[in-house]
């Protein structure tokens, strides 16, 4: 049988929901009798080659803040350091609240990460200052989120992006440097350092089913003294 003259599965579907009702199936019910159903017809499961992620390297980082450097645009500063140096996704910078953030402990309260998780994540002694001074200078204005635009609104992805590649293109880079990129580029280089995927990951927003045992031991300060010990050598 070819793959043309197969019945097309909207049709089998609707053939097998006749024996299907009366089991009252959930999606977890479903999953298992299809993960069966593969076993019993000799299914392999396929999955699609993932592209490794473009890194930026130090040199490109160094020469990318420096453009922001020239500017002199606090906030954008601060912007750019917090997701360097935290790894954050811009859904979640976005959403960062003044509250959010613990200055005592040197760290940022992620509220409904990916997955709906939250989680906690460190930043440096030495970016305390800034940021403290930051903070206190748009309180003043009233504001409620850590990153707001000129409509005392949370940025949006899209502004985020934007601000990101106003400068990629100052710092002459030829392949943009996006949020994404920014956290890649600091997971990899803690891996670099020597950091144990399992020091790593309570911060990342990393979930691996393999790895979740072993994970759950670890709390966010063993993680941390990992990350304090060794961010004081990030090229920025």
């Amino acid at each position: 049988m070819t793959k043309e003259s197969r019945t097309p599965p909207s049709k089998m579907a609707k053939k097998l929901i006749k024996y299907l009702r009366p089991e009252r199936p959930d999606y977890n019910y479903l999953r298992d009798l299809f993960r069966h159903l593969r076993k019993e017809l000799d299914v392999p499961v396929t999955t699609n080659s993932k592209r490794l992620p473009v890194i930026p390297t130090e040199e490109e980082i160094k020469k990318y803040y420096e453009a922001v450097w020239q500017a002199k645009n606090i906030e954008h500063m601060v912007m750019i350091k917090t997701l360097l140096y935290t790894g954050i996704r811009v859904s979640e910078l976005i959403r960062v609240k003044i509250s959010d953030v613990d200055f005592e402990r040197c760290q940022i309260r992620i509220n409904q990460g990916k997955g709906g998780k939250d989680r906690v994540v460190p930043f440096p002694m030495s970016f305390r200052e800034i940021l403290s001074m930051y903070v206190t200078q748009i309180q003043g204005k009233k504001a409620v989120h850590l990153f707001e635009s000129s409509w005392k609104k949370a940025y949006s992805d899209r502004g985020i992006r934007k601000i990101l590649m106003r400068y990629t293109q100052a710092a002459g880079i030829e392949s943009s440097v996006s949020p994404h990129k920014l956290r890649h580029f600091l997971l990899t280089w803690l891996k670099k350092q020597g950091i144990d995927d399992a020091l790593i990951q309570p911060y990342s927003g990393h979930e691996s089913r393999q790895s979740l045992e072993i994970y759950s031991r670890l709390s966010i300060k063993e993680a941390q003294q990992e990350y304090n010990e060794n961010i004081g050598k990030f090229p920025v």
